[in-house]
């Protein structure tokens, strides 16, 4: 894979040189690829996908980023996958969603904020238009003055085409 666990090899190699040889020939997924994975290239049977790459639990970086790049060839050719092939990239999404899940603390966003992102472009007239209330409802939902109602909140996930959620805090 693209990224290498050199230094686990090179402080080997200062305790055993026998040894950071073997780990060399047999530490598969720390060697670096010269070449780019191509879909077309992936085998369709399971098993010999795992001799491509064989997905384990994600420890650090350099694990997550090899089951990254394993996903992200894969993404785009789903409509072509055999069962074999859809099961080995669920279970790649599924290692990266309980890597993340642990490690990535995501902050917590209000839903004036996700209105705010989604509005950049956007003044408070407008979004007063999109609610269908007074010129001044959406500068004053903006500026913290209104809270968004559960009409409201309605209303903008249709106009977006996002889930409620998105603006419920």
């Amino acid at each position: 894979m693209r990224i290498v666990k050199e230094k686990f090899l090179r402080d080997a190699a200062g305790q055993c040189p026998k040894a950071a040889k073997w780990l060399a020939a047999w530490v598969i997924p720390v060697m670096k690829r010269r070449t780019k994975l191509r879909f077309a290239e992936l085998p369709q049977a399971y098993a010999a996908l795992c001799r491509v790459f064989l997905p384990r639990p994600i420890h650090d970086d350099v694990e997550y980023a090899n089951v990254a790049e394993v996903a992200d060839v894969m993404a785009l050719w789903q409509d072509d996958f055999t069962a074999d092939q859809t099961d080995y990239f669920d279970l790649h999404c599924s290692l990266m969603k309980d890597h993340d899940a642990e490690q990535v603390k995501w902050p917590t966003v209000r839903g004036v904020d996700v209105l705010k992102h989604l509005l950049e472009e956007l003044l408070g007239a407008d979004l007063s238009r999109i609610l269908g209330g007074s010129r001044n409802l959406g500068a004053m939902i903006l500026r913290g003055e209104r809270n968004l109602t559960l009409a409201h909140v309605r209303k903008l996930a249709g106009y977006f085409t996002v889930g409620a959620e998105a603006f419920v805090a």
